[in-house]
């Protein structure tokens, strides 16, 4: 009786078990490389379980070092270093639940240069999350379920990610530095920025905020004649010139804070001011009211909100070397 005729009973030969046993190795194979890629390489140890690895194939690999394990609830498909967003994916499946990358992280996910911070991740308050080394985890009510991206990695959306980053801050001078670049990079609005802090009822930054988002709202271009005039008396200073006109190589310059007599500029610069073009052009300005023997100091609004004590002083430090005698 041959082979084939055999297996027609209730018991399969071996040849066609061993047949059954590669096809199902090369499905889960095949799957799990599809579930991979779109993870950066990492998997839970979870969804393993759900595409049929065995446990038994987990550990050969792992003791063959063709696999890693990055933590107790993430396999890694590969012995390389992790990227940032394997780092990601591995702390949402270490936390578990519902975690999802919150604050700075989730908007450097979105696309954020320039901003280092710890790791944050989220969970629905009174859940009961595994912890996991580098990872700081905040429960928080304020979690509704159109906060997420509806796809992919999970994690809150940009304007959410930044009033929580600006709450979660370590000092008013990084919360109002996160907000201003999550507007600069095009990750968020001002308004959308607005729409989510008018859910944050008690904190104790929220009186801070409130006082950064007209900033970003109007732009953060300019502190205000008014408003920059009003901080010179306060501080003790004399108060500028408005509006005075400067004829330049490229044109004339209308410039809002300006002190004639001694010879002394102040640009207060919002956001704005950090794009390509516009740093370009606030280059050239300060050369050329340089090279007319201008004094000149550049500071930024979200500054003056932050340490203005900081900042008037330089102010006043400038208008003595210019000869005032306050």
């Amino acid at each position: 009786m041959s082979d084939t005729t055999k297996c027609f009973g209730a018991v399969r030969c071996g040849r066609c078990a061993e047949f059954a046993r590669r096809a199902r190795r090369r499905w889960w194979a095949g799957q799990l490389a599809h579930v991979a890629s779109a993870q950066d390489g990492v998997v839970s140890r979870r969804q393993l379980a759900a595409l049929g690895v065995p446990r038994w194939e987990i550990t050969s690999a792992l003791r063959g070092e063709r696999w890693a394990r990055p933590g107790p609830q993430t396999i890694a498909i590969h012995t390389g270093p992790p990227s940032a967003q394997a780092l990601w994916w591995s702390a949402i499946f270490e936390i578990g639940g519902d975690a999802a990358l919150d604050g700075s992280t989730a908007l450097r996910a979105a696309g954020l240069s320039g901003f280092d911070d710890v790791l944050h991740v989220s969970v629905p308050k009174s859940w009961h999350p595994r912890r996991a080394r580098g990872v700081v985890v905040h429960e928080t009510r304020r979690r509704k379920p159109d906060d997420l991206e509806e796809i992919g990695l999970p994690r809150t959306r940009p304007p959410v990610a930044a009033v929580r980053a600006a709450l979660w801050a370590r000092s008013d001078r990084q919360a109002a530095t996160i907000l201003a670049m999550s507007v600069q990079q095009g990750l968020t609005t001002a308004e959308a920025i607005a729409e989510a802090f008018a859910t944050v009822r008690r904190d104790r930054r929220r009186r801070f905020i409130a006082t950064i988002l007209p900033d970003l709202a109007k732009g953060a271009q300019s502190i205000g004649e008014l408003d920059f005039a009003q901080l010179c008396r306060d501080y003790g200073l004399p108060e500028p010139d408005r509006q005075t006109r400067r004829r330049g190589p490229d044109g004339t310059w209308y410039l809002d804070t300006d002190w004639t007599r001694y010879d002394a500029v102040v640009e207060i610069e919002g956001v704005h001011h950090l794009g390509a073009d516009q740093a370009l052009s606030d280059a050239s300005r300060q050369n050329e009211l340089t090279i007319g023997h201008s004094r000149v100091l550049r500071i930024p609004v979200i500054g003056l909100r932050v340490a203005p004590d900081h900042y008037m002083s330089q102010v006043a430090r400038l208008l003595r070397s210019a000869g005032w005698p306050g």
